[in-house]
């Protein structure tokens, strides 16, 4: 496993909690949209075993020709060890990445594409967006939703309607008209359906789109196989 130890280029901050961490690129690292990684903080290997409160799994926000590591989070005023030292990082100081892989690449198999996502969890959706815009080959429309109910809608520049490039994008900030959208979606027999949230955001869009007679070879989520075998046992049906 090769460690990169890496720069903060830059710091942007999204909204009052979500912030993006530019991170420099190595010279010899590369990614595909949708890809995660594991960032890791100054101390985490310093002892015999790897300290697992300085190490997290997170989304890369950007695409490779960006040339930067984007990691977008939310970091709350009550927050975990990680996200403390984190939030107090600036521009210049170092932090470790590795173990880069991704579950939810564009697939592009004539479908429409659904993007399913609570809060920061656009974040894992941002370059998939950015790669269908750079080449549409394959994917007959996509349509974005999100639900975060602060308000605080992320990457609003890129997740705005774009009829010309078949792309749609809704936010909302109530489960109540979620679930009622993603029905709506589910409509579609043959759709491909993205979700990235929290484990329990998963297991109730899951139980949605199943209800709705959606298969489980059409819903991609940010999970190895054992992981996603958890969620969505393939010999299940409805």
């Amino acid at each position: 496993m090769k460690i990169y130890w890496t720069k903060i280029n830059e710091i942007i901050d999204e909204t009052p909690e979500v912030k993006t961490y530019m991170l420099e690129c190595p010279e010899d690292y590369t990614w595909e949209e949708g890809s995660h990684i594991h960032l890791a903080l100054e101390g985490f290997n310093a002892g015999d075993k790897p300290n697992r409160s300085l190490i997290r799994h997170m989304s890369i926000s950007t695409l490779p020709h960006e040339n930067l590591i984007g990691i977008t989070t939310r970091i709350k005023e009550q927050c975990s060890e990680f996200k403390t030292i984190l939030r107090e990082m600036e521009v210049g100081q170092e932090v470790a990445v590795f173990k880069t892989h991704t579950n939810v690449p564009l697939k592009r198999e004539d479908r429409n594409v659904y993007l399913l996502s609570a809060g920061v969890g656009l974040a894992t959706f941002r370059p998939l967006v950015l790669d269908y815009f750079e080449c549409a080959d394959n994917v007959n429309q996509i349509h974005s939703l999100n639900i975060d109910s602060s308000r605080d809608f992320l990457f609003t520049n890129i997740f705005e309607p774009a009829p010309d490039k078949k792309f749609t994008s809704q936010f909302v900030d109530n489960r109540k008209d979620y679930y009622e959208e993603v029905k709506n979606l589910a409509e579609d027999k043959a759709g491909l359906f993205y979700v990235v949230g929290s484990d329990e955001f998963l297991a109730e869009n899951i139980e949605v789109l199943r209800e709705q007679g959606i298969q489980p070879e059409q819903i991609m989520l940010d999970k190895h196989e054992g992981q996603r075998a958890e969620f969505l046992p393939s010999d299940v049906s409805i």
